[in-house]
């Protein structure tokens, strides 16, 4: 199993992006997906998340800004981000909790994608 993010890239300040996680491999189901951020001398600090029933948390710093959704049945998260500021520009990496195996053993655990820079330019 595996999560692969993309959608990143180089946004003008006020700009936006929309970044996509897809989960795959033998997945029986996901539970909560979560973007995180990781910028150059920082920690990694949480973005937002989502439960797999849509409940959303964000970070202070985004509300109103950003924007994390779901499709379960594409095992896919996204992140929209609008009016785009400097301080955004980090990796963002995606986040969840997956479920999966074969029938006669199932499996539980928690998966990180890869990442995709952000760059926001003012």
């Amino acid at each position: 199993v595996q999560l692969q993010a993309s959608g990143g890239g180089l946004v003008q300040a006020g700009g936006s992006l929309r970044l996509s996680c897809v989960a795959s491999g033998m997945i029986f189901s996901i539970n909560d997906m979560g973007w995180y951020r990781q910028a150059p001398g920082k920690e990694r600090e949480l973005v937002a998340t989502i439960t797999r029933g849509g409940y959303q948390i964000y970070a202070d710093s985004v509300k109103g800004r950003f924007t994390i959704s779901r499709d379960n049945a594409k095992n896919t998260s996204y992140l929209q981000m609008n009016s785009l500021k400097p301080e955004d520009t980090a990796f963002y990496y995606c986040n969840a909790f997956l479920v999966y195996g074969t029938p006669g053993a199932t499996l539980r655990g928690d998966y990180w994608g890869q990442g995709t820079q952000v760059t926001v330019s003012s």
